[in-house]
């Protein structure tokens, strides 16, 4: 799912000789910030991303934005996982008054009707499009199709808005019928491979199955299947997630980190779990609180000691990182620093640690771990500003070298920073997408059960 990006961070090292002074100020203002005001601050920040950096054609969210420079030959590369989690992190714009709403209706209109016309394979969308023609634009050698599981995440953002403006004024209820004949279109049992009893993450009309790559459990790629299970037009059976997704039922284990029980096994990552956005993607929309299936007794234990166990790793500390512990932790796939100080990508976990903490790891977690997360979001705030730029936390710092980080966003770090705190605050994304009737009758038809939700 993810590129390997390389550069020379010379503004990093520019930023830093220069920043201490230059944000005293910034420092001084935040230690007088309540928790909430905290909370609103990095959640309007994070929503300049999607909002004032969004590529000026298509509107949808970049792939990336570098302070530092920006790569011609990307500046109109958008990344439709990502703009899945903008598409939800302008709802939480409108819905804490960052932005007009009216404003909001005529930028998601926008968005609609350039995703109409974009590129899709078997209704699926690719990992990338152009954001001028709408075409694929290949993401590795043989990704050159649609891309079921970056399509997931996009529709995670579409029915959230059609659920959000349904029952609106006439433009807002227009633009909930766009969304809705968007995500009715996808072809989800298309990727089953001719009725397989498991999911597929990619097709190319050039290439076919090649990449023959499975969906099956435990990652971020949960809520593909919900989707797939719960399309009116398009639908899987209930036998292709147990059998595709649970391994036949084999993913669970009764491993423990720490005391806290992992409940499945991560794809890797047995001992320790794998990278934060697992227990993030997915859940966006899909509620853990309460949720529960033939084989996990309650999804958000699962996902809360996920993070718990980085944290607990975190302050055991064990190849003696400086800056770790209670108030800086938090592993996901993000951008890096490479041994020779450039800039890389790796998806960080503990048996990943290279010393670098990504800010939305932990600031993600903020419905598991509310007080350790704000431990982490005040810290970098207050006694780190540096580690803070226009569009909040940059995606990868490194207390331990001499603090070092990389003045660089991606959209599928910072589009789940607002999304989930708004979630710890009012739950708004959850219930929107949870009441959904097709999500509920897909829940159900996957015997799951939510003690929330009433099923």
């Amino acid at each position: 799912m993810f590129k390997f990006f390389t550069g020379i961070a010379l503004s990093s090292a520019v930023l830093l000789s220069c920043g201490s002074a230059a944000t005293a100020d910034t420092a001084s203002v935040t230690q007088k910030l309540t928790d909430e005001q905290l909370m609103d601050k990095v959640q309007r920040e994070t929503l300049k991303f999607f909002w004032d950096f969004a590529e000026p054609n298509s509107l949808m969210g970049r792939e990336r934005y570098h302070e530092d420079f920006y790569p011609r030959n990307d500046a109109n590369v958008v990344t439709t996982g990502g703009s899945g989690f903008g598409l939800m992190t302008i709802i939480v714009g409108v819905e804490r008054g960052f932005i007009a709403r009216k404003e909001a209706v005529k930028r998601l209109t926008h968005i609609a009707d350039f995703l109409a016309k974009a590129d899709r394979h078997h209704g699926a969308w690719p990992h990338w499009l152009d954001g001028e023609t709408g075409k694929t634009v290949s993401f590795g050698k043989k990704d050159n199709g649609g891309d079921i599981v970056e399509t997931a995440f996009l529709v995670e953002g579409i029915i959230t808005v059609r659920e959000y403006f349904k029952n609106g004024n006439a433009e807002e209820k227009a633009l909930a019928k766009k969304m809705d004949e968007l995500w009715k279109g996808v072809e989800w049992n298309w990727y089953t491979k001719g009725g397989e009893k498991v999911l597929y993450w990619h097709w190319s009309p050039v290439n076919g199955w090649e990449m023959n790559h499975k969906l099956q459990g435990y990652d971020e790629t949960l809520v593909t299947y919900i989707l797939a299970a719960s399309s009116p037009t398009y639908p899987i059976d209930a036998e292709t997630f147990y059998q595709g997704w649970t391994r036949n039922g084999t993913y669970a284990t009764d491993r423990e980190k720490y005391g806290l029980p992992l409940y499945v096994k991560h794809n890797g990552a047995e001992e320790y779990g794998g990278p934060l956005f697992w227990s993030q993607y997915s859940y966006l929309g899909l509620d853990p609180t309460g949720l529960s299936d033939r084989l996990v007794k309650n999804y958000f234990d699962l996902n809360r000691n996920h993070a718990l166990i980085q944290y607990n790793y975190s302050l055991e500390n064990p190849k003696n990182f400086k800056g770790y512990g209670s108030n800086y932790w938090g592993f996901t796939a993000s951008y890096t620093r490479n041994p020779d100080g450039t800039v890389g990508y790796r998806a960080h976990n503990p048996k990943e640690d290279n010393g670098v903490i990504t800010p939305t790891a932990a600031l993600s977690s903020f419905p598991y771990t509310p007080k350790e997360s704000m431990n982490v979001l005040r810290f970098l705030y207050e006694e780190k500003p540096h580690f803070i730029g226009s569009a909040g936390p940059y995606d990868a710092t490194s207390v331990h070298f001499d603090d070092w980080f990389t003045p660089r966003y991606l959209a599928i770090d910072q589009g789940t920073i607002a999304p989930m705190i708004e979630n710890y605050r009012t739950g708004l994304i959850w219930k929107l997408f949870m009441n959904a009737p097709e999500i509920k009758a897909g829940l159900k038809k996957l015997d799951f059960k939510s003690t929330k939700y009433g099923f």
